[in-house]
């Protein structure tokens, strides 16, 4: 069966146009400053081409310009002060361009003061920096955006390319304005193709949607945790979400409405010559569940030693392994859901992970958590680990290419919506929860999710991800409690008492206050009550479900090796300090 295509499209790369512009003889003795998606090796490159040809040429990056002039153009090493007025216009957060200054902070030397300041209109960002010898320099550093209506009709301030020259010889005009670069018109070739695009009224609207995108970009590890410029994962993560919020608004939903179910987004962004190409295909579980990285190499590795995702063979393996009661259920791709209900003594409390496939570590801290409360004798739990196998598959298969990317287009299911929101049937792997909760009784579900561990952008659609703003930088390990009404007080106390016993996680507390401090610096403080330490919040949900939720949120999404075994260690921790309190908070069973 042909595969139905939507868009095939080559387009010109920018950085090699504008040499070949420049080259020309007219151009000769002129001065060229640009702004475009491209990493420092390549403009550099681009320069002495032009240098060669008699062109004075500094290329810059359009992409987070401060961070990379902090990089290119400053000797961070002597600083002892910065003071720095960022951008303020009307046509963004007020913060954005302090955020677009992420990890600056982290950047600078121990002892190095930052001071920041908003400022008006003016898309530059001014320096005042202090050396440790005493000299003081000013300096002027350019944020090229431009104003646009984006596929919602949204008025946004985004990155964009941009030309800044004197006038050629032999007459023609100077130039100093954007500058649709070949990054952007990806972007916008594909949005718009997708956006016009007859589709069906009923959902699903297709089983996979397969987007290839190439550009060269950008891949630049920073000296930040896990911070990476990354302009292919930001590609990624501006196509998924632009293409969720053209399905919402096809489907009639409210915006933001996780029951959407159009099918599963797949884009996948790597490194080459510009081009996009758009394709609808069907599901192939059994081509996709050989992708991935193997077993791990050593059979048997403790799980409380593994450094990085476990195998779904590994996950089968330990749910088996475990003494209770199971059951099933089956995605929407055929997987199987596998749950297990462990019969024991006092109150019941439900344990998942994986809901949000892209969340690793709870899944191996669940299992690490039951491993410990399966002793005979011991607790009364339901478990799934996995909730979301579909999901799951495609991360690793995106992991192939990107192994520390985000990789979001995992986090929901193959029919594309949050497991948790699904209501209607067919109820797929949502079926596995229904189980686990009327067999169990339990009145506490613990629900292991992660969050991104270094900044997560959208650049083309106004940059701070729209919708996720409070996600954007991490800020630690924190807990979010949902209850019914009436359940208010033993939440308040179950919040309490399980930030009591993660204060002694070892290295959790100093984690936890480094990210926030960091937060602080580039994002405001958190708008979140501290528990402890431990950022939470405490919501009344009237939603279906157990009285009360616990949500646990790991920066995990990237990490691995040891900040991977730190990742489910902490999780297993939250679940077994949260067992422990609920056995005296827990109402006695009706009936």
């Amino acid at each position: 069966m042909d595969t139905p295509v939507l868009l095939d499209l080559q387009v010109p790369r920018t950085l090699d146009a504008w040499v070949r512009q420049f080259e020309a003889p007219p151009w000769r003795g002129a001065s060229v400053e640009g702004w475009l998606f491209e990493g420092p090796d390549a403009r550099r490159a681009a320069e002495q081409r032009l240098r060669a040809a008699g062109v004075r040429a500094r290329l810059r990056s359009a992409y987070k310009p401060l961070v990379h002039s902090f990089l290119e153009d400053v000797d961070c090493a002597r600083l002892v002060a910065v003071h720095l007025t960022y951008p303020a216009p009307a046509h963004a957060a007020p913060r954005r361009f302090l955020l677009e200054a992420y990890p600056l902070a982290g950047l600078l030397p121990a002892g190095c003061t930052l001071q920041c300041t908003p400022g008006g209109e003016d898309l530059h960002y001014q320096l005042d920096l202090t050396y440790g010898s005493g000299e003081r320099v000013e300096a002027r550093v350019f944020a090229p955006n431009r104003v646009h209506t984006d596929h919602l009709g949204s008025t946004q301030l985004s990155p964009t390319g941009w030309l800044r020259t004197g006038a050629p010889q032999g007459g023609g005009a100077a130039l100093d304005g954007p500058q649709a670069t070949d990054c952007e018109q990806l972007f916008d070739h594909a949005v718009r193709t997708v956006q016009q695009h007859p589709w069906p009224v009923q959902e699903p609207y297709f089983e996979r949607l397969d987007l290839r995108v190439d550009l060269p970009g950008i891949e630049l590890p920073l000296a930040v945790d896990h911070e990476c410029i990354s302009l292919a994962e930001a590609l990624h993560e501006d196509l998924y979400f632009s293409l969720l919020e053209v399905f919402q608004r096809h489907s009639g939903r409210a915006a933001s409405d996780r029951r959407l179910q159009p099918g599963q987004i797949v884009p996948d962004v790597r490194h080459g010559a510009p081009a996009v190409r758009i394709a609808l295909q069907p599901f192939a579980a059994q081509a996709q569940d050989r992708l991935g990285p193997p077993p791990e190499p050593l059979p048997g590795t403790p799980l409380e030693r593994l450094a990085h995702p476990a195998h779904p063979q590994r996950i089968a393996a330990e749910m088996a392994r475990l003494p209770g009661l199971r059951f099933a259920a089956a995605s929407r791709q055929g997987r199987a859901v596998l749950g297990l209900y462990h019969r024991g003594p006092g109150a019941a409390v439900f344990i998942s992970g994986g809901q949000h496939a892209n969340e690793t570590s709870g899944v191996v801290g669940a299992l690490r958590a039951a491993q410990q409360l399966q002793s005979p004798g011991s607790a009364n739990f339901a478990l799934i680990a996995l909730e979301n196998p579909d999901g799951y598959a495609l991360h690793r298969e995106l992991c192939v290419q990107h192994p520390r990317h985000m990789q979001h287009a995992a986090r929901y299911s193959a029919l594309g919506d949050d497991i948790e929101y699904r209501e209607q049937a067919p109820l797929y792997e949502r079926a596995a929860r229904e189980q686990a909760l009327a067999l169990s009784g339990a009145q506490l579900h613990v629900n292991l999710h992660g969050y991104p561990a270094h900044e997560w952008t959208r650049p083309l659609t106004g940059y701070v991800p729209r919708g996720f703003g409070l996600w954007t930088i991490p800020k630690g390990f924190f807990l979010i409690l949902r209850h019914r009404p009436g359940w208010q007080a033993e939440g308040r106390a179950l919040l309490e008492q399980v930030c009591a016993a993660l204060a002694r996680v070892p290295g959790l507390s100093a984690y936890n206050a480094r990210q926030m401090a960091l937060y602080a610096q580039h994002a405001g403080e958190l708008p979140f009550e501290q528990i402890q330490g431990f950022a939470c919040t405490q919501s009344e949900n009237p939603l279906p479900g157990p009285p009360v939720t616990l949500i646990t949120e790991f920066p995990d999404e990237t990490v691995a090796d040891g900040d991977f075994r730190f990742a489910h260690t902490v999780q297993c921790a939250a679940v077994l300090a949260a067992v422990q309190a609920w056995q005296g908070l827990a109402r006695p069973a009706a009936g």
